[in-house]
């Protein structure tokens, strides 16, 4: 039996099935990986609940007639604060939603991971959340407070797609970015992982200090991707920063009739290498500079 999961993007999006619930990694215009997400635009793939940190994962798929239903804690590009394609299918009604506070996505995300049906918190009690949400319940602490708690229900997931720095042929990775975010609930929370890398190699070889830099065990991926500039437009520190030129005519779009139809032409091609000659080149990806906030 063969131990090496690199697989292609195509390879990826194949393993994907209509109706789906997939987590995407990363937060808002942060280390999206973007180029699964271009596969499933090329694809026939439809009804799709998404769930994350969202950006223009989630406002592409709503465009494209994707999206069945997001889960979000928040879908902004960070510099514009509403990503406007999904701001588009909200206000028209076309999407299914679940707005959570930013914690609830995590204790969602982990109540998944440790196998258990929900996590207690507080957030969330006394607002109108509960009113807009009658579907998530409250339960009592057994202990002698008697607290009254938000249970937040495990978001289990069918498949997660993430972005890495590197990883190797057995499913090993390595995230170097200030701030991984929470991609490892993401991997526990699903079935499968699917992981974009900037560089794949047989085996990783790395000390003790490098090692850190794994979020989550071998085991959880089945499949890896190799693909160089695959987080454009968004960034991916300390490779290349997010590509502002690119999402500021992206979000001009939105604001066109046709925009959408015409951004794909211009850009997605058939290809993830048809995208990067489309945007400039790989070298004009990776020589992005890194943004200061």
């Amino acid at each position: 039996m063969s131990l090496n999961k690199q697989m292609t993007t195509t390879d990826v999006v194949a393993q994907l099935q209509d109706g789906m619930t997939i987590g995407v990694g990363g937060w808002g215009p942060r280390r999206k990986p973007m180029a699964l997400i271009r596969e499933i635009l090329r694809s026939d793939l439809k009804d799709l609940t998404i769930v994350g940190y969202g950006g223009m994962d989630m406002g592409m798929l709503c465009a494209a007639g994707k999206v069945k239903k997001l889960i979000y804690g928040f879908v902004s590009l960070d510099f514009i604060p509403l990503e406007p394609f999904f701001r588009k299918a909200r206000e028209a009604g076309s999407i299914e939603a679940l707005e959570l506070d930013e914690g609830m996505l995590h204790w969602g995300l982990r109540a998944a991971g440790y196998r258990l049906p929900f996590l207690p918190m507080r957030a969330g009690l006394g607002t109108a959340f509960m009113h807009n949400n009658p579907e998530i319940k409250t339960v009592n602490s057994p202990y002698d407070d008697g607290e009254t708690l938000l249970a937040m229900p495990a978001i289990k997931l069918d498949a997660a797609l993430l972005q890495v720095h590197k990883a190797d042929q057995l499913g090993n990775v390595r995230v170097y970015s200030p701030d991984p975010f929470f991609d490892e609930w993401f991997a526990r929370a699903a079935d499968k992982t699917y992981v974009l890398a900037e560089d794949v190699c047989e085996r990783l070889d790395s000390d003790e200090a490098d090692a850190k830099a794994n979020l989550f065990e071998r085991s959880l991926v089945s499949g890896v991707v190799e693909q160089r500039g695959g987080a454009h437009p968004t960034s991916h520190v300390p490779g290349y920063g997010w590509d502002a030129a690119h999402i500021k005519r992206y979000c001009q779009a939105a604001a066109e009739d046709g925009g959408w139809q015409a951004y794909v032409d211009e850009f997605l091609g058939a290809t993830e290498a048809d995208y990067q000659n489309a945007v400039g080149g790989l070298d004009a990806i990776t020589s992005l500079p890194r943004q200061v906030l």
